[in-house]
C-alpha cells in the first residue's frame, strides 16, 4: 500500500534514531518524504545518519545531541526543533540501555542506570514534545520490550523499566486522548543486527536457536518495526490508541522465555 498521501511533508522525531531499530525507522519514514529529526548522544551518528535521511529523500533532515536523562537539555532541543518545523506530527521515543545481569549482582547505580535512560526518559521525551504536537493528528510512538510483559532472568532491571514505559503509554493515551493525540507502544521481537541482539544472544549459534522459537522460524529485522510505526502513524490506525503492539512472530507466546534461560546459564558460567 502507497502510505505517500499520508506522510508526504510530516515532521518526525525519532529520539534514539542514530542506530539499531529506531534508525530504521528513521530512514523508512525519511523515504516517505517526511521531514525527519534524529536524536541521540553521538554527534559522529547523528551527522552520518542525516546524510543518509537526505540520500533517502527526507524533505529536511536535522539532529540534535542529546541525552535523554537529561530533561531540561531534551526541552530545549525539542524548542530549537518546534522553531524550525512548528508542530510535530509523529513522535518515536526509542533511547534505551541493557545489559545481562543476575538481580543478586546487580548493583543499585546498575539499576538505576537503565531506569534513567528507559523509564525517566520516556518521560522526559513525552513532557519535552507535548507542548509542540499536532493537535488534533500526532501519532507519539514508544519503543518497548518483551520485558515489559515477559520477566526474564537477567532482565530485572529492563522488565521493570519497559513495564512503566507501557504504563506511560497507557496513561498519556487517556490524558491527552482528548487533544486528539494518539500514543502507542512498539514490543519488538528479537531483531536481528541490533545491539540488543548482540548483548542478550551473543554468537551465531545462540541466535538461530532463538529464531526456532520464535512461531514465524525467523529472526526479525528493523524493517519490521519500521513498517509498524509507519501503519500506527497512519490513517488506517486513527482510532488505535494505547495499544501496546508486539512485532515479533508470535514470541512473546512462549519462544521469549528462552532468552532468559540462556542469559542466566551464560551468567552462571561466567561466575
Amino acid at each position: 500500500m502507497n502510505f505517500n498521501g499520508d506522510f508526504a511533508g510530516k515532521t518526525v522525531l525519532v529520539v534514539g534514531g542514530t542506530s539499531g531499530i529506531c534508525r530504521g525507522i528513521a530512514e523508512r519514514f525519511a523515504g516517505l518524504g517526511c521531514s525527519v529529526c534524529v536524536m541521540g548522544r553521538s554527534q559522529e551518528k547523528i551527522d552520518s545518519t542525516v546524510a543518509a535521511l537526505e540520500d533517502l529523500g527526507a524533505q529536511d533532515a536535522c539532529g540534535f545531541s542529546v541525552d535523554v536523562r537529561e530533561g531540561d537539555m531534551l526541552r530545549e532541543s525539542v524548542r530549537q526543533l518546534h522553531a524550525r518545523w512548528g508542530a510535530l506530527d509523529i513522535v518515536v521515543s526509542g533511547a534505551a540501555g541493557n545489559f545481562p545481569a543476575l538481580a543478586s549482582g546487580l548493583s543499585d547505580n546498575g539499576f538505576g542506570a537503565v531506569v534513567d535512560i528507559d523509564l525517566k526518559g520516556t518521560f522526559h521525551v513525552m513532557s519535552a514534545v507535548y507542548p509542540y504536537l499536532r493537535k488534533p493528528g500526532a501519532s507519539v510512538i514508544n519503543i518497548s520490550a518483551p520485558q515489559a510483559q515477559l520477566a526474564m532472568a537477567g532482565q530485572v532491571h529492563v522488565c521493570a523499566a519497559k513495564a512503566g514505559v507501557d504504563m506511560i503509554t497507557r496513561t498519556l493515551c487517556i490524558e491527552w486522548g482528548g487533544e486528539g493525540i494518539r500514543v502507542n507502544s512498539i514490543i519488538p521481537g528479537p531483531i536481528e543486527g541490533t545491539e540488543g541482539m548482540e548483548r542478550l544472544a551473543p554468537g551465531e549459534a545462540m541466535r538461530s536457536k532463538i529464531a526456532t522459537t520464535v512461531p514465524l522460524r525467523r529472526l526479525g529485522r528493523s524493517r519490521d518495526i519500521a513498517d509498524a510505526s509507519v501503519f500506527l502513524s497512519s490513517s488506517l490506525a486513527s482510532y488505535i490508541s494505547g495499544a501496546v503492539l508486539p512485532v515479533d512472530g508470535g514470541w512473546s507466546l512462549g519462544g521469549a522465555a528462552s532468552i532468559g534461560t540462556g542469559i542466566a546459564q551464560m551468567l552462571q558460567q561466567q561466575q
